[in-house]
């Protein structure tokens, strides 16, 4: 453990940065998803976090560890979205500016609210465009401080107080599938699971036609991919980063992919029988748990549920003609 980015130290130090700042988001249960599933199933809403999703963590986390002096030059960051609303709020609360660079595509609510939290947001085109180089341009010309979304021991150890909670409140599990766009929230909650009692399985999920997970634990090194056509917009990165990926290689027992009409299911399983409003990247795991691509029967399972910002317009037409995997005639919370 003492040769990855990150340990349980850090995670525990964290956490301790953001008690009274971060949610501690529930753990909720449905008997329908048991009987669905044939498992003891506890999902962690971190689509209730703090902007909609788990990046408040890390982004909250990183800026305040920054040195005072450094901070009070500002930060930049790069990204879809939800790492955009983490930086953005968590720096407005730090008394810091921030800029952050978003692709054109970027769903409207999710830029719309990083404007909201005071940033300057600065547009790029994700399919032609390097947003990595975009952000350091800026924070050089600006003496910023870049804050990655998810290569950065200090992202890594907030996103993993999201497991250490979990297993903190439920105990063991035998199996933590996690949603995975560049690692760093599967290689935090991978290092936090590792350090508590009981061997849990970790299992990572991705969109389906974008290997970039898979690809790299099957080759052991970073692999570059072409940014998908995928409506799991907070996983269209076209890679996960170094420091996941040591992460991943050491801890974490297998990634899958699903498609977007799974998530389509798990997102209107999610609404119907739990009555939880996520975001497709936000019901990545869970998609994959329904559909069958892990046997999970007779375990005890978490699923990191890590996000819920989309637009209602967007939700309506993804889940409207989605199928209902659940059993007929059950229209009520099942708890």
């Amino acid at each position: 453990m003492n040769t990855l980015p990150i340990d349980a130290d850090a995670v525990a130090r964290a956490a301790d940065r953001l008690a009274g700042v971060a949610h501690r988001t529930p753990v909720l249960r449905s008997a329908t998803l048991d009987r669905c599933t044939g498992a003891q199933v506890v999902c962690k809403a971190e689509h209730l976090q703090r902007i909609g999703a788990f990046k408040f963590r890390g982004g909250y986390n990183a800026l305040a560890a920054l040195p005072v002096d450094v901070r009070a030059r500002g930060v930049v960051a790069f990204s879809s979205g939800n790492h955009a609303q983490a930086v953005a709020a968590a720096a407005r609360m730090l008394d810091v500016s921030a800029t952050i660079v978003m692709p054109d595509d970027a769903p409207a609510v999710k830029v719309e609210a990083t404007i909201g939290y005071g940033a300057e947001v600065v547009r790029y085109d994700r399919y032609t465009q390097d947003r990595a180089a975009i952000g350091a341009r800026l924070a050089d010309e600006r003496g910023a401080t870049v804050i990655p979304p998810y290569d950065d021991p200090e992202v890594m150890a907030g996103q993993g107080t999201v497991a250490s909670e979990l297993l903190d409140e439920v105990g063991a599990l035998d199996v933590l599938v996690v949603p995975v766009g560049g690692g760093g929230l599967i290689g935090g909650c991978a290092v936090a699971a590792a350090a508590h009692r009981g061997a849990t399985r970790i299992i990572g999920v991705e969109p389906a036609g974008r290997r970039a997970a898979r690809d790299a634990l099957a080759r052991g090194e970073v692999v570059e991919v072409p940014v998908p056509q995928t409506v799991l917009d907070g996983q269209q990165t076209p890679n996960v980063g170094t420091r996941p990926l040591a992460v991943m290689q050491a801890l974490v027992d297998e990634v899958v992919g699903v498609s977007d009409a799974e998530v389509a299911v798990a997102m209107r399983f999610a609404a119907l029988r739990m009555k939880q409003f996520l975001e497709p990247s936000g019901a990545s795991a869970l998609a994959a748990v329904l559909a069958g691509h892990l046997d999970v029967a007779g375990q005890r399972v978490g699923i990191v549920c890590s996000g819920g910002n989309v637009a209602p317009e967007r939700f309506a037409a993804l889940v409207g003609t989605a199928a209902d995997v659940a059993d007929p005639g059950v229209h009520h919370r099942d708890r």
